[in-house]
């Protein structure tokens, strides 16, 4: 056998058939097509790739025609898809009794500042004139229209009664219902529309530790804004409950420019007065945030901007004492009724019906 003479790698090497050496191809029993390769020698056409245009087009129509219908769909694309996915936000907004309002941006969650912003708009004061004086109170407005949740003894027996927004734009309201058994009343300003409202939330959810922030007009200083926790729940209070003729309301009114604060027991004390003998007692929710007169009626606030309750009253040591109302403050003991009593109340109230 005769060797080749000619150098390793001057001819390439193919892979072997079946005898484990290289070898040169085998003849094909056809003639193949012969691609056509650029001159390595020097620059030359290059090819041009086939192109399926077929095979591109249809994947494209069809996506197109996704996102077209897609479109038509609109938010009910969105909706099945939340309730395929079960999406947290879906399920929430579905099941959880949460009334839609005014929100915090999803930067500003979980900040005081943010739920300031977001819901001082919807808190209002409230100003009531009645044969025993005026008062100061707060409100929270639930409707764009101009229905504003408030404590019933902030305007009880009120012969006129003055709401200032956020804006400072006044409104005359008139009063829907009362309920003097929960503390709650429902107003209605005149000739208001496009107003922001609040979200109420889901008392149910609340948790001793939660952060809160309560909203509202203390000593006629609207929008103050404080923070602090929720220090328990279900506390038994009793507050007076404002009869017919105003019989109560000369001690439990919260009159402007440091009147008496509103009267209410706890724990077989009472506490800022006298309740008298017509009371009426609600589970609270209690809060260390800072709480004084014109507070009644305003907003306690989750730090995600709902209303989980509406502030009704807070205890001051200085006039439990007997001094000066005019030199009381908070102390860290407050309390409001629940969110979800207003919500299971609202069509009571709405239909002017009450206790």
């Amino acid at each position: 056998m005769t060797e080749s003479q000619r150098p390793s790698g001057e001819y390439p090497m193919y892979p072997s058939y079946g005898n484990g050496e290289a070898a040169y191809p085998p003849p094909p029993s056809y003639q193949p097509a012969q691609p056509v390769f650029p001159d390595p020698m020097g620059p030359g056409p290059a090819p041009e790739p086939p192109a399926p245009h077929r095979r591109v087009r249809k994947p494209v129509a069809l996506l197109a025609a996704v996102a077209i219908a897609a479109a038509i769909v609109g938010g009910g694309t969105a909706t099945v898809i939340g309730r395929l996915t079960d999406d947290p936000a879906t399920t929430a907004a579905a099941g959880s009794g949460v009334v839609p309002g005014t929100t915090v941006s999803q930067s500003d969650k979980g900040t005081v500042a943010g739920v300031a912003k977001a819901l001082s708009p919807a808190i209002v004061e409230i100003g009531a004139t009645s044969t025993a004086g005026q008062s100061t109170g707060s409100g929270v407005v639930i409707t764009s229209d101009g229905e504003i949740v408030t404590n019933n003894h902030v305007i009880a027996d009120a012969s006129q009664i003055k709401v200032t927004l956020s804006t400072g734009r006044t409104y005359t309201a008139d009063v829907v219902g009362t309920d003097a058994d929960k503390d709650l009343a429902l107003i209605k300003l005149q000739g208001a529309s496009g107003l922001k409202t609040a979200t109420l939330g889901d008392s149910s959810q609340v948790a001793v530790g939660d952060e809160v922030v309560a909203i509202g007009s203390p000593e006629g200083l609207t929008g103050t804004v404080t923070s602090g926790i929720v220090s328990a729940l279900d506390r038994d209070v009793t507050v007076a409950k404002e009869g017919d003729n105003g019989q109560s309301r000369g001690q439990g009114q919260e009159q402007q420019g440091g009147g008496r604060q509103w009267p209410f027991e706890f724990g077989g004390q009472q506490f800022n007065g006298d309740t008298g003998e017509s009371t009426t007692t609600y589970k609270a929710l209690q809060t260390d945030a800072s709480l004084n007169p014109g507070n009644s009626g305003g907003a306690l606030i989750n730090m995600n901007g709902e209303i989980i309750g509406i502030n009704s009253a807070m205890y001051s040591a200085s006039s439990a004492a007997g001094q000066g109302s005019s030199s009381a403050g908070s102390v860290g003991l407050g309390f409001a009724i629940p969110v979800n009593t207003l919500k299971a109340d609202l069509d009571t109230l709405r239909a002017g019906n009450g206790s």
